[in-house]
């Protein structure tokens, strides 16, 4: 139904995936999707979790405000009571909390600060893979940005920081969650892990996002078979396109996560230059406040 639309706006790329769209929809995506961009199959199969050891529950530093969740998607809404990874502005461990405690404003403002980690693919002909997030999403919906962003849980193979194995092995999890990649296309020991970006920002006046955001990349072609509740379309970019989109978001044509601007306006194209030598930007030792 939407092909002709997509068709219209495939100057840049072509993607993956087919549209089931209402005309609201419709009418949204022709003014704010990047050309090439294609939206997720509604129809697609939701892809199953793996959580690869029991989560921890120990008792909560924030105090739960009470904010109504009756009108938001339901399936997003059940990921709200998974336990994040609470941390210091170093880093440093120091608890656990809901994901619905993690991203209130209201707790956010007083500090409460989780631990979360960014994933670029990058293909054979070194583009990018982007998604853009589906309007489910609690925080920041229908906004574009990198192949994967979530957070490791309070589990044990998650909590693990010798070389930042806990975090890998989330995004793997995490991987598979959303865009459908079986976990023996994107395994642990294949991650690069580069360095750790802290900052905040607020999606609307009642969530937001207060991480320190570790950088994995990657490059490999990956089988998709993405989930529509997470993710709305996805496409691979060169970086010229890339460059054209973050110049849409600066006329305000399209949206773009925070992190992902940030990183993007700062250390992704230098990185994107040396995919075959990354080694000389890894930096484990400090954290980028931005």
């Amino acid at each position: 139904m939407a092909k002709p639309l997509w068709a219209v706006l495939r100057r840049m790329v072509s993607c993956e995936g087919a549209a089931v769209l209402g005309p609201k929809t419709v009418a949204a995506a022709a003014r704010a999707a990047p050309r090439g961009f294609r939206p997720v199959h509604a129809a697609a199969t939701v892809c199953s979790r793996h959580i690869s050891s029991e989560v921890r529950h120990p008792q909560s530093t924030a105090r739960m405000p009470e904010v109504t969740t009756d009108h938001l998607d339901e399936k997003q809404v059940q990921l709200l009571s998974e336990m994040c990874i609470l941390i210091d502005k170093n880093d440093c461990k120091i608890g656990a909390d809901t994901k619905k405690n993690c991203h209130l404003n209201s707790n956010i403002d007083k500090g409460l600060l989780h631990r979360a980690f960014s994933v670029f693919i990058f293909n054979s002909e070194e583009k990018l893979l982007l998604q853009q997030r589906s309007d489910a999403k609690i925080t920041f919906p229908g906004c574009f940005t990198n192949t994967c962003c979530s957070h490791p849980l309070h589990t044990d193979s998650e909590l693990e920081e010798r070389d930042a194995w806990g975090v890998r092995r989330a995004a793997q999890r995490r991987l598979k969650a959303e865009l459908g990649i079986p976990i023996e296309q994107v395994t642990p020991e294949e991650m690069t892990y580069l360095t750790r970006i802290h900052y905040k920002a607020q999606s609307d006046g009642v969530w937001g996002e207060h991480e320190i955001d570790y950088i994995l990349f990657m490059q490999k072609d990956v089988d998709l078979s993405p989930d529509p509740n997470e993710i709305k379309s996805h496409c691979y970019v060169s970086k010229e396109e890339l460059k054209e989109m973050l110049e849409k978001a600066k006329r305000k044509e399209l949206e773009i996560t925070p992190w992902f601007s940030l990183i993007a306006n700062t250390f992704l194209f230098q990185w994107w230059d040396n995919l075959q030598n990354l080694k000389q930007f890894m930096d484990h030792n400090n954290i980028h406040r931005m």
